[in-house]
């Protein structure tokens, strides 16, 4: 019988997510007589390891407290020198750092590291430390090919870099529209609005790069031609008090809810009519793609993370970056046209189907760890 590939999942914290929630859908479903997994949360666990402890995957949580942390770095090192994993796979900037830095522990484990976003955000410290634990380095994964564009173009080479797109189970999530009928209505009642209001949903973090206030914009035009939309944004984060305060200063405060964090984003999803995002910069977007995966239109900004998952008046609508009035009249023309918005929605569920899902992440992943593994056990033979 084969030894199983030992393989350790490194990551900050089990929030929810993109990464965290991409990472915890490997866990649980590489397959269990090839493969043996655990998860390591290097600062904190969080909601979504109660899915792991259901699947029977160990969880190690670290503790890093400081960005530079010594301790935390020597309890990573000796939790690695007794496990000795076969593969270890790191997801985002933290992760990748200290998983690097601790690999003089186990000399043997393959190196494999996950970028999750076009991190413009990076300081010139941190793109320096990224480039000198390229060494430590066997494999650097992105979501999208924007994603890897942005690593070669700071210095990291082509030759390490491969792409593995998100995953998505789309039997797992609802649909919209008429089979919504129920989820619909409650959502509705809960936000006390009127069963026949048209709901625009943006989901995702409140930070900067999302451009909510472009949204606050664009649904202030777009309610002078459809008087019945409500724009939904689900989400927390620091820009969202401030995003509160625009509102009501750019007078749409009543025709905006801010719903905070939800547990139950699937749902609102399916009672929703358009998905919005606008983001100046991403990795690949799981709520995007938990949108299409509804069957919903989708409006989004022309960026090149998001040309991989939409392709203009096809599987949605793509428009210029920060133009808000351009968000107002594509959405416009979904809502008074029922027709098209279905095709483009059913074209987008279809979309991520064929092209992303989750399945096809773990097939990829698990051909990935099956090479390196393959690729250690020669050079071992060899020495």
């Amino acid at each position: 019988m084969t030894t199983p590939i030992t393989v350790s999942l490194l990551i900050p914290t089990l929030d929810r997510s993109g990464a965290e929630k991409q990472l915890v859908e490997l866990a649980c479903g590489l397959p269990r007589d090839e493969f043996r997994t655990d998860v390591i949360a290097l600062t904190r666990g969080g909601p979504l390891a109660q899915r792991l402890a259901d699947h029977d995957i160990p969880l190690t949580v670290i503790g890093k407290r400081w960005r530079l942390d010594p301790l935390a770095l020597s309890r990573l090192k000796r939790h690695l020198a007794r496990s000795q994993p076969d593969i270890l796979h790191t997801w985002l900037f933290a992760a990748n750092a200290y998983g690097r830095l601790a690999h003089t522990a186990t000399p043997a484990t393959r190196v494999v590291v996950s970028e999750r976003c076009v991190d413009s955000w990076k300081r010139p410290w941190q793109l320096w430390l990224d480039r000198r634990l390229t060494p430590r380095t066997d494999q650097l994964l992105a979501n999208s090919h924007s994603v890897a564009a942005f690593y070669q173009s700071v210095g990291i080479p082509a030759s390490l870099i491969d792409v593995i797109p998100n995953g998505i189970d789309t039997g797992a999530v609802p649909l919209c529209g008429e089979t919504a009928g129920t989820i619909r209505d409650q959502l509705r009642q809960e936000l006390d609005l009127a069963p026949e209001t048209q709901l625009v949903t943006c989901v995702g973090r409140l930070a900067a790069q999302k451009r909510i206030s472009d949204l606050l914009w664009a649904v202030e035009l777009l309610h002078r031609r459809c008087p019945r939309v409500m724009l939904v944004v689900s989400g927390d984060g620091p820009e969202r008090r401030r995003l509160e305060r625009f509102a009501q200063q750019a007078g749409c405060g009543d025709r905006v809810r801010f719903l905070g964090h939800r547990e139950d984003v699937a749902a609102i999803w399916a009672a929703s009519d358009v998905a919005w995002l606008a983001s100046s910069f991403e990795g690949q977007s799981n709520s995007l793609m938990e949108a299409m995966a509804a069957g919903l239109p989708v409006v989004a900004s022309d960026i090149p993370a998001n040309r991989e998952l939409v392709t203009d008046e096809v599987t949605g609508h793509l428009v210029p970056l920060g133009d808000a009035a351009e968000f107002a009249r594509r959405t416009a023309s979904l809502l008074e046209n029922p027709a098209v918005a279905q095709a483009l929605g059913r074209a987008g569920r279809q979309r991520m189907q064929d092209d992303f899902s989750l399945a096809a992440s773990i097939n990829a992943h698990a051909r990935l760890y099956r090479s390196l593994d393959s690729h250690r056990s020669t050079t071992d033979e060899a020495r």
